[in-house]
């Protein structure tokens, strides 16, 4: 049996929390990846999910945690290397459709900054598929330090946040329409 790594942890709390909320019917989780990269020795998890109170509109939300080789390596080999380097990335990222004007890109910078803070790297991309007519936006926020087992409550309580966030877009979203 081997000692689990931080990710494992970390996994397990986030894998745990959202299948709750999924059960208690809160959120519906909609796809689920559990990636180990040989190539280049990383792992990475990812989770998406909406609330199940979800009308007009649609807003669907994933959390991905990430461990490269010198994550991993610093963690097992605390002797050989910097224990800062242990831990994990976290993104997150908010999906929805339709959005191009800019006013309204700007207004969803405000929604996302009064939730998660002046301090976070907010970033949105819009793309536009002519042959379906299909605007995708997407909303991602990453962290500028690693995440580690002592961080492990914000972790769920980072999913609270993920959820009013997704309520405030689908608010904002329906009265636009």
């Amino acid at each position: 049996m081997f000692d689990p790594t931080a990710f494992d942890n970390m996994k397990v709390v986030i894998e745990g929390a959202l299948y709750d909320l999924d059960l208690a019917g809160e959120i519906v989780i909609t796809d689920r990846n559990d990636i180990v990269n040989m190539a280049k020795m990383s792992r990475s998890f990812d989770v998406h999910f909406q609330l199940t109170s979800s009308q007009q509109a649609s807003v669907t939300a994933k959390l991905e945690i990430k461990a490269d080789l010198i994550n991993l390596a610093a963690e097992l080999l605390p002797n050989s290397l910097s224990q800062k380097d242990a831990g994990c990335t976290i993104k997150l990222q908010f999906f929805h459709y339709g959005i191009t004007d800019e006013g309204q890109l700007k207004k969803i910078r405000e929604i996302m900054t009064d939730i998660w803070g002046e301090s976070r790297q907010i970033s949105q991309s819009v793309t536009y598929t002519p042959s379906k007519l299909l605007i995708h936006n997407s909303i991602s926020i990453e962290f500028d330090r690693l995440i580690n087992e002592d961080q492990m409550d914000d972790l769920v309580e980072m999913i609270d946040f993920m959820m009013k966030t997704i309520e405030h877009l689908q608010s904002y979203l329906i009265d636009l329409s």
